[in-house]
């Protein structure tokens, strides 16, 4: 089993960074892609960022591209995400997953609790 526990959010003003961070407990990180989602109060939730297993592949979401880094360090057990250039709209909880045995993943077996970023003017 792995779980995930996200780290690093809190209030930002616009155009600022944060970087959050999402911890893995388990012996099997390494065979997992990893993916960012974020949800809004009212909205869906949205795909951010993936990473393959061994960080080589990476993907955005158009509307956080050139502005946010997906990474993960296996040796350490983490994903990070490093976000630059905030916007209000980036406002959300931010959430961590993992999946296995596709690639793309179509399905994510482990989600972690998230964090609040919020973007303010």
């Amino acid at each position: 089993q792995v779980q995930l526990v996200e780290s690093g959010g809190g209030l930002v003003q616009a155009g600022g960074s944060l970087r959050l961070s999402c911890a893995a407990s388990g012996r099997t990180f390494s065979s997992y892609a990893m993916g960012w989602f974020r949800q809004a109060p009212g909205k869906e939730r949205e795909f951010v960022a993936l990473i393959s297993w061994g960080g080589g592949t990476t993907y955005y979401a158009d509307s956080v591209l050139g502005r946010f880094t997906i990474s993960r360090v296996n040796a350490k057990n983490t994903v990070y995400l490093q976000m630059n250039s905030l916007k209000l709209e980036d406002t959300a909880v931010y959430y961590c997953a993992a999946a296995r045995n596709t690639w793309p993943p179509d399905d994510y077996d482990y989600w972690g609790q998230g964090t609040q970023v919020t973007v303010s003017s």
